[in-house]
């Protein structure tokens, strides 16, 4: 069960963010609207909520999950493998430090992108993608094999991010979409395959028994349902236009 998370407001820039969708630009007011229900949303589920002031300097700054992993154990401070992110990274090894005794890193050449890396109890899948390197997933196994945990390499065809298209919703149930709906990774788990078309639903975030679902994708939202999960649904279709979902918004430990 997670007790804590931590989110960074939306700066006006966001609206120059990196982005691969064609979904236009985002409305920054709006924006903010839907960052202050998300972050009730997550207060709702128990946590409590350390929120980052806006950093202009940073116009992706708000997806605070790609620059750090935390563990139960440690925090790994990551090196995005966007150059415009890299220096969000200071900030947050501060702010961890204040919740972790032992903070790690990612070094050059490796890259990471914690939005490439799904924890399934002691054991993190880690997506290689054009965001994360091989040398930096080497890097995170033998951080988490220091701690007494294990990783393993992800190969990606179209993601953008490992979590882009997979979701963990704890009790062995993983919400599943393109790639990975057959991929030999992920066999042993009990797959919500969610449609192409509903594919941006596939980043859903559990939540200490709830399930966080991005609203406008009814078909995953009652597969979800029927699994057995309470859920709640949140608009943010501003952050679905710089490729950002959910789980990107925060970081829970």
């Amino acid at each position: 069960m997670f007790k804590n998370a931590i989110v960074r407001l939306p700066c006006p820039e966001m609206i120059q963010g990196l982005t691969s969708s064609s979904l236009g630009k985002p409305d920054y007011d709006l924006a903010l609207d839907q960052h202050a229900r998300y972050v009730e949303a997550l207060q709702s589920c128990g946590l409590t909520i350390k929120i980052m002031e806006a950093d202009s300097r940073f116009p992706d700054s708000t997806f605070v999950e790609d620059v750090a992993l935390c563990t139960p154990v440690c925090a790994i401070i990551t090196n995005p493998g966007a150059p415009s992110r890299k220096g969000e990274t200071q900030e947050m090894e501060a702010v961890l430090s204040a919740f972790y005794e032992k903070v790690e890193s990612i070094k050059s050449p490796g890259t990471l992108d914690a939005g490439d890396v799904m924890m399934v109890g002691q054991h993190y899948h880690i997506g290689i993608s054009e965001r994360t390197n091989t040398a930096g997933a080497d890097q995170l196994i033998r951080i988490l094999e220091k701690y007494g945990m294990t990783g393993s390499r992800v190969p990606l065809k179209d993601m953008l991010h490992l979590k882009s298209g997979l979701s963990y919703l704890e009790q062995n149930h993983l919400l599943v979409s393109g790639e990975f709906t057959d991929h030999p990774a992920f066999q042993g788990f009990q797959k919500i395959v969610v449609n192409s078309d509903e594919a941006y639903a596939a980043n859903s975030l559990w939540v200490n028994d709830t399930v966080l679902v991005p609203g406008g994708f009814p078909r995953t939202l009652d597969l979800i349902q029927e699994a057995g999960y309470r859920t709640h649904v949140l608009d943010v279709s501003e952050f679905q236009k710089l490729d950002g979902g959910l789980s990107c918004l925060s970081l829970r430990f």
